[in-house]
């Protein structure tokens, strides 16, 4: 019975084997180098096609890697300049509410020198009806600043109201566009007097009623109307607003119009007081 002779090689063997013949083409190439360039040249065209894969290989994943750390790299850079927007919006938010600020104090300043013979203390709006418009709203200032009722009100270019309720350190003021409102009034250019009349569904328009004008008053549309002489708690020659519209009653006696004011009455947050008080100012002073 025939039995197959097995070759058992270790691997130690092998390398041992390798290295000598390693050695061996070493030594060869150095004593003769061109017997060994047939074997330089199988090798070369074995091994190049191999190093230019792995060449290829490593450059792609080069290139890969490049891309995500540019990516980080811009990811990191878009979230810095997204805070700088940010801190630029809210510094820039800033100076406009200062720009603001700075434009209502002087406009109250210049309603200030305008009416400059009636003593006034500023105030600040804190709290206001929840409608559209200022008709009722309360001031940071009250009876230990020097308010009292019936003090006259300004903002803007003239008239805001009156002073009807107050405290310690606040105040209630009744705007002239409130349905509760009448102010006697005046046409400057003719001493015609007329009664303005708040009207808060007309306010949506940015009008209020004039009424009883005298039919003869030679008035005009865009004629100043002021508070007149007449007038048992409003101060004399604040100005209110300019008529427009002007149409003949029923009646034939008399002419109503609109009055566009001049106080922006959506938005109010700075006013001033007049501490002086039409009543103590018509009654002659005592000996």
């Amino acid at each position: 019975m025939n039995r197959r002779t097995k070759f058992n090689i270790k691997s130690k063997h092998l390398l041992i084997v390798a290295m000598i013949l390693l050695v061996a083409l070493v030594i060869v190439s150095f004593i003769s180098p061109n017997k060994v360039s047939p074997v330089k040249t199988a090798v070369g065209n074995v091994i190049s096609p191999m190093q230019r894969g792995i060449n290829s290989v490593g450059r792609s994943i080069f290139e890969r890697w490049e891309k995500v750390q540019n990516i980080s790299d811009l990811m990191e850079e878009n979230e810095l300049l997204r805070e700088q927007v940010n801190t630029l919006s809210y510094e820039n938010k800033l100076l406009l509410q200062d720009k603001y600020e700075l434009d209502r104090l002087r406009d109250l300043f210049e309603l200030d020198e305008k009416y400059a013979q009636y003593p006034k203390v500023a105030a600040r709006v804190i709290a206001a009806d929840p409608n559209n418009w200022f008709t009722v709203f309360t001031i940071d200032k009250g009876t230990d600043d020097g308010i009292s009722v019936d003090m006259n009100v300004m903002a803007g270019n003239g008239l805001v109201g009156i002073v009807e309720e107050v405290g310690s350190n606040w105040a209630k003021v009744r705007t002239i566009i409130d349905d509760q409102s009448n102010v006697s009034g005046m046409f400057i250019k003719t001493s015609d007097t007329c009664i303005v009349e708040g009207d808060l569904e007309l306010m949506e328009q940015g009008v209020i009623r004039v009424e009883e004008i005298n039919r003869d008053a030679k008035v005009e549309e865009g004629y100043e109307v002021v508070t007149s002489h007449i007038s048992d708690k409003y101060l004399q020659g604040i100005l209110i607003g300019y008529v427009k519209e002007i149409t003949p009653d029923p009646n034939n006696l008399t002419k109503s119009a609109y009055l566009v004011p001049v106080v922006n009455f959506e938005h109010l947050e700075e006013v001033l007081i007049i501490t002086e008080i039409k009543e103590k100012l018509d009654k002659p002073e005592e000996e």
